[in-house]
């Protein structure tokens, strides 16, 4: 959810909220620039009753500071693993999903972790919500975030509502089919930590086949390639990250370097 202002703000959380109070969800809000008080008054206003949701348990309101930026921290494989708890929690309870929606301010601010920002929207789409019966909204409010952050991250979700962003030189997505990443568009110099955010992304993947698909892929340069390269080769032992439509860079550096054979399998080359 992209927004500029308070009112559409407002028009997302009371759509979002009422849909999963109405479908018999558990709801769970993480403020950060927004108070916690002024979310449940925006849903009390719209005829909400958010008071009785939260007396019994199927509404919260809560902050990233005391959740999942406890600490001061951003620590994307426990915030993964606090969805799984979080959504088993919220089944033994007995309702028919999780919801959570997050405000994402504090991913521009200096904290630690917040540079793997990309790498973790890259990867729960596979790892949270295809196992899951959990649905995620990211808040970004455009008079917080820089437009080319927004835009790139923003660029890694499948769902996209709100104000259309721009594009940016490099996008990267999970591939909706299989356990993966899309990769359109150029990548270069500029592009430096997209392309370590799907690096890493690459390597941490906890699924045994990983694919990345470059069909939409105008040009890859050299950092790039290795960046990726290095990715593959950092993946458990006998997995190969499975290449598609790879660039003629990719197969001659396959030329040069026959051990990363054992690594990287080209398809459809």
């Amino acid at each position: 959810m992209v927004f500029s202002d308070d009112r559409e703000w407002a028009g997302h959380l009371r759509a979002l909220v009422r849909g999963g109070l109405e479908r018999g969800e558990q709801v769970q809000y993480f403020a950060d620039a927004t108070d916690p008080e002024r979310v449940l008054r925006t849903l009390t206003d719209a005829g909400i009753d958010a008071v009785a949701a939260v007396s019994r348990g199927q509404l919260s309101v809560s902050t990233a500071a005391r959740t999942y930026l406890a600490g001061d921290r951003f620590d994307l494989d426990a915030v993964i693993d606090g969805w799984h708890t979080a959504a088993q929690s919220s089944s033994a309870l007995g309702y028919r999903g999780l919801r959570v929606i997050g405000e994402m301010s504090w991913g521009a601010r200096d904290i630690e972790g917040a540079d793997r920002l990309l790498e973790y929207e890259l990867r729960i789409h596979q790892e949270v919500f295809e196992l899951l019966p959990l649905t995620g909204w990211c808040f970004y409010d455009r008079r917080l975030l820089p437009e080319d952050y927004v835009n790139v991250l923003v660029g890694a979700h499948l769902t996209r509502r709100g104000n259309p962003v721009g594009g940016s030189a490099l996008r990267v997505a999970p591939l909706t089919d299989r356990p993966g990443l899309l990769m359109s568009g150029s990548a270069g110099y500029d592009t430096r930590g997209i392309v370590a955010a799907a690096a890493a992304a690459v390597r941490g993947a906890s699924t045994e086949r990983v694919e990345l698909d470059l069909a939409e892929l105008r040009h890859l340069d050299a950092a790039s390639l290795v960046t990726l390269a290095d990715a593959a080769a950092g993946r458990p032992a006998g997995t190969p990250l499975r290449v598609r439509q790879a660039p003629p860079s990719l197969a001659r550096l396959l030329e040069l370097f026959p051990e990363l054979g054992s690594v990287v399998e080209v398809v459809d080359r």
